[in-house]
């Protein structure tokens, strides 16, 4: 069974920071580009970072851009995203996601990735 299972979330103050992992298990994904999704109550499912299969390209939502960094690490199965300098407005439910994507491709949209996690709770306190 193919399972992606998201860990590290939480709350936290403003300014903080928080790790979160995602580990599969079930298959390598290793050959796939992973990327971290994210969504508010009331709000659509909102791309925050992908990486690609080998993790040397990276690209970022604006809103995250310069405070979140994503990484894997494909010996153990997982991508990470650390989180800096917590908003308020980063508060949601956050989803790792895996997906066969070209190597050089962005892939912003939730139809480009066909693995899930079933998400964990970032909640940012003002």
């Amino acid at each position: 069974q193919v399972q992606l299972v998201e860990s590290g979330g939480g709350l936290v103050q403003a300014g903080g920071s928080l790790r979160l992992s995602c580990e599969a298990s079930g298959r390598t994904f290793s050959d796939r580009a992973m990327a971290w999704f994210r969504q508010a109550p009331g709000k659509e499912r909102e791309f925050v970072a992908q990486v690609t299969w080998s993790g040397g390209i990276t690209y970022y939502a604006d809103s995250v851009r310069g405070r979140f960094t994503i990484s894997r690490d494909n010996a153990k199965n997982t991508v990470y995203l650390r989180m800096n300098s917590l908003k308020p407005e980063d508060t949601a439910v956050y989803y790792c996601a895996a997906g066969r994507i070209a190597y050089r491709d962005y892939a912003p949209s939730p139809n480009n990735y066909d693995y899930w996690g079933q998400g964990t709770q970032v909640t940012v306190s003002s």
